[in-house]
């Protein structure tokens, strides 16, 4: 029988496929992850876990102690959550936001569901002037509402 020395480095030097499948000898059933470290790190366990034993009693003993103490709140209703949201600010429903692009005057008139431009609804300030420039902008940026420095 070899030293356990010897078997943990003959480990590092197998190929993927066939720690997987030592692995799967090892532990009866396939591996989540294909990395060899951890393959070789966990069968390496599992050798040392074999030839010199697993945990004490006193130390499995200890265990389940730490394990029953833990209370663990099971039912959806025992959740709850601390702290508090910010509510965002609601946009105002009389200003309309007007900017000139590219020599073209556009509107943009917060309604119920999104906002205005030129007949056409949208979901967000960001959706219209996409929609207007033909590439991505922030819409609080593009409209004024957010200075390019504090976007940064």
């Amino acid at each position: 029988m070899k030293p356990i020395t010897e078997e943990i480095a003959d480990l590092r030097a197998l190929p993927t496929d066939e720690l997987v499948a030592r692995y799967e000898a090892a532990y009866g059933k396939p591996p989540r992850a294909r990395n060899r470290e951890h393959l070789w790190k966990r069968i390496a366990w599992k050798l040392q876990e074999q030839r010199f034993g697993g945990l004490s009693s006193v130390a499995r003993d200890r265990l389940e102690a730490l394990i029953a103490q833990i209370d663990i709140p099971l039912a959806e209703r025992t959740r709850t959550v601390t702290g508090r949201l910010s509510a965002r600010p609601k946009a105002s429903t009389t200003a309309t936001l007007v900017r000139t692009w590219r020599g073209r005057e556009i509107r943009a008139t917060p309604v119920d569901g999104g906002f205005d431009v030129d007949g056409v609804l949208y979901r967000s300030l960001s959706a219209a002037a996409r929609a207007i420039t033909g590439s991505n902008w922030n819409g609080r940026l593009f409209f004024g509402l957010t200075d390019r420095k504090k976007a940064q």
